[in-house]
């Protein structure tokens, strides 16, 4: 698949109520999967009907609507009324989930803390994991004195998301956190982790953990990413 006909959603040229992918009939451009990609959709839709996953895409759905009030006036005028701090322990709760894993980034630990804190005073068991776990030196994967973060011959130890995982998978958590791990550190977890994870906060050292803001200030303070 290539060219005009590669999935580009992004680049729809339709007002949001008119799309295929939010009404019956509604407008597509030639790249719409919605409208070309039919097996491939429902091949998803078969997949939803898998028990493992099912009641989890059921109950993903039910916390989706429960984060709004007032569902039922007309008009409908979306409402949000819970941060994903709640969102996250409500989810867990209603899945029935009793240990979580939570693997964040040792820049975050205060972070960590307090989340912990809030999860364990929600009933939750939770397992955390610190991203330096087991002190393994950055030579061990090839970087060199110029390649750490304080350039040098001192000893610096590399962030293991994969020794992250491996520790929440023999601790038999149900569900998984991420906080604030790096780019390509999260994928790592993503990809050795066994239960199912979400993310809580991801890094963004510039803004504070809010990589929107570079999208959000695109026409002025980050116009350079444009050019």
């Amino acid at each position: 698949m290539s060219g005009a006909l590669t999935p580009t959603c992004a680049k729809c040229p339709f007002e949001e109520k008119e799309r295929a992918c939010r009404r019956k009939g509604g407008k597509a451009p030639a790249f719409c999967p919605t409208k070309r990609m039919e097996a491939e959709i429902e091949k998803a839709a078969e997949a939803y009907l898998k028990p493992e996953t099912f009641e989890f895409a059921r109950q993903a759905s039910i916390q989706e609507a429960s984060c709004y009030i007032n569902r039922d006036q007309k008009p409908f005028v979306r409402h949000p009324v819970k941060p994903r701090l709640q969102e996250i322990s409500e989810f867990a709760a209603r899945m029935g989930y009793k240990r979580l894993g939570l693997a964040f980034c040792a820049g975050l630990f205060k972070e960590a803390s307090v989340f912990s804190a809030y999860l364990e005073r929600c009933g939750f068991e939770v397992v955390s994991v610190v991203c330096k776990v087991g002190c393994t030196s950055k030579e061990h994967i090839g970087i060199t004195a110029a390649e750490k973060v304080c350039v040098g011959e001192q000893p610096e130890a590399m962030c293991s998301p994969i020794a992250q995982a491996i520790i929440l998978n023999e601790s038999k958590t149900d569900f998984n956190i991420l906080l604030g791990l790096c780019v390509g550190h999260d994928s790592l977890f993503f990809k050795h982790a066994s239960a199912p994870t979400t993310v809580f906060a991801v890094k963004d050292r510039v803004t504070g953990h809010n990589p929107l803001a570079a999208i959000y200030t695109i026409d002025s303070y980050y116009e350079r990413f444009k050019k």
